[in-house]
């Protein structure tokens, strides 16, 4: 299988700090469902922020899909970003003053590759089809600020995957859930994995959860600045 994720001799700080990250070596094939866990202050989510192109090793090769980000501008790894990558944050980043279906729809509507890649649906009809599939279609018309925390992971992961992003990363989008519904809520997230082919990055702390994916990725174990 082709790789979507290739990093090899990654080094990355903060200013003149400390080095955060150092990793010899990291793979992902396409269509993985990786599980990615470490103690707080790991590293975790500066290494999504790297893989998502947000920050810029300093060092190292980061090819997604065959592309080097460290080899791009700002601008050019925004671009990048926009139409491959799905980007669930820990805090949702959701748009307050926007409904549930604009929140959802903003990807596509901002990028012309995932537009395209609707297979001549429309947006709004693809933004609500994904919502009915996470089990949020009702709530199309309401403003995210009148929802639960269950309610907008789900737009966040909603809004994540429209246009069929490749590459999916999510920063511990599970962590105010309870176990029951973290189920429930991974189950959704793989199922519309699978359907758009796209390969997911999960960080977690919650080991609990660590059978449900098919790879599983100690930041510790790979990460020379933790030894």
């Amino acid at each position: 299988m082709s790789l979507a994720i290739e990093v090899h001799g990654l080094r990355f700080r903060y200013g003149n700090g400390p080095w955060v990250l150092d990793i010899p070596e990291l793979t992902l094939e396409r269509g993985t469902r990786a599980f990615l866990f470490g103690p707080s202050g790991s590293g975790k989510t500066t290494l999504l922020g790297v893989l998502a192109g947000v920050l810029k090793a300093q060092e190292g090769e980061v090819k997604l899909l065959g592309r080097d980000l460290t080899s791009l501008s700002g601008a050019q790894r925004d671009a990048f970003r926009a139409e491959h990558i799905g980007y669930v944050f820990q805090m949702f980043n959701l748009i307050p003053y926007l409904s549930v279906l604009d929140n959802i729809a903003l990807p596509a509507r901002m990028n012309a590759a995932r537009r395209a890649r609707l297979d001549g649906a429309g947006v709004k009809e693809t933004a609500a089809l994904l919502a009915d599939h996470l089990h949020i279609g009702d709530l199309l018309k309401k403003r995210v600020t009148e929802l639960s925390v269950g309610q907008q992971q789900r737009v966040a992961a909603c809004r994540a995957l429209i246009g069929a992003p490749e590459i999916i990363v999510a920063d511990e989008p599970t962590s105010s859930l309870d176990f029951d519904r973290r189920e429930v809520f991974l189950e959704l997230l793989f199922a519309e994995c699978e359907l758009a082919g796209a390969t997911l990055v999960f960080v977690s702390h919650d080991r609990t959860l660590e059978s449900m994916f098919s790879r599983t990725i100690s930041l510790p174990d790979i990460n020379r600045t933790a030894l």
